[in-house]
């Protein structure tokens, strides 16, 4: 199989949008904020959204499944508070939800978080519990800047999040880490805030001690692991000088990388110098990058083509690039494969 571990709704049907700007406006006029209820979206809508859009790109790439959660940039945390968050996070799971029941063999749920800035993480548990409980959602995405480009929260290995990993740790689920929009203009959304946000989040693991405390829990860093891969030595040299053990030992039990990035020699570097085991086939198709690239004639974001491609890559490190991995690191999606007979 072919699993693609990054994918988003980013074609949901324009009433959803619409419903979001309603409730944003009814922050300054709450009686005038729209019911749960006002938003329908039919059967028929998601099918069309979908078979044209990311079931028709994997068809035509021979991906077979894609791990799908809410659009990234729409979970948009620092706007209003907890009541805001989890109004829309439920809505949005709720979509992705249908999305899975409708296309059963070609996507499984991956949650938002109903995160505020400053708020308690504890507020989260309830949707991660109805979402692998009832939807049967294999992973979570996790922001670590409710705030927005402004990083207003403690660092992924404060204890602050603990009630987020405890939960983790129980249903066996790896979060993505991945930010959402960004409210500071000195950080373009998907150019610098998210490459920002996943070189960030493995700095923040490597100065701390996270995984003494959770030997068992996962995170994934998209994007290729923002400028990790290509400053690896500088990590290296980091660990060293913080009397850490070598990045092996201390971060790759526990992290891993995707492949959303967007040209051969980045797949190249990528898998030269992170372990295979720690790379996941990923390609967030119809996202940040949906253009066509000039020198190659096809889509950046077509990164099948780039492990293809790959001179390094066995046939064995291609397996699990496209599939071992993945169900290694979300227990989870192989449970349900198994199930289905995968």
């Amino acid at each position: 199989m072919i699993i693609d571990i990054h994918g988003h709704y980013t074609t949901a049907p324009k009433a959803l949008e619409t419903w979001r700007n309603r409730q944003i406006a009814a922050l300054k006029a709450p009686a005038q904020a729209p019911a749960v209820s006002e938003l329908v979206i039919d059967d028929d809508q998601i099918r069309e959204t979908i078979e044209s859009n990311q079931l028709g790109t994997m068809r035509q790439r021979g991906c077979d499944l894609t791990v799908f959660s809410p659009r990234a940039s729409f979970m948009a945390h620092h706007i209003g508070d907890f009541n805001t968050s989890a109004t829309w996070s439920a809505i949005c799971n709720e979509l992705i939800h249908r999305v899975t029941k409708l296309f059963p063999d070609s996507f499984i749920g991956a949650a938002m978080l109903p995160q505020s800035p400053g708020v308690d993480p504890r507020t989260c548990i309830a949707e991660i519990e109805k979402c692998v409980k009832e939807y049967g959602f294999v992973a979570i995405n996790l922001n670590p800047d409710p705030s927005g480009g402004h990083w207003r929260e403690p660092p992924l290995t404060d204890r602050w999040w603990y009630p987020i990993y405890e939960k983790m740790v129980e249903y066996d689920i790896p979060a993505m880490v991945h930010v959402s929009t960004s409210c500071n203009p000195c950080f373009h959304t998907t150019g610098a805030h998210y490459l920002n946000a996943d070189t960030a989040a493995f700095m923040q693991c490597l100065a701390g001690d996270l995984f003494n405390d959770f030997p068992t829990l996962k995170f994934v860093i998209p994007h290729g692991g923002g400028a990790v891969p290509y400053h690896w030595g500088r990590f290296r040299g980091l660990a060293q000088e913080l009397k850490k053990p070598l990045l092996e030992e201390h971060l790759l039990r526990n992290i891993y990388f995707d492949t959303c990035v967007y040209h051969q020699p980045g797949i190249d570097l990528l898998t030269r110098v992170i372990p295979v085991d720690n790379v996941l086939f990923a390609s967030e198709m119809i996202g940040a990058v949906r253009g066509i690239d000039p020198q190659t004639g096809f889509h950046y974001d077509d990164t099948r083509r780039y492990i293809e491609a790959a001179t390094t890559l066995s046939a064995d490190d291609r397996r699990k690039l496209y599939e071992g991995n993945a169900r290694r690191v979300y227990p989870r999606l192989d449970r349900a494969l198994v199930a289905r007979g995968r």
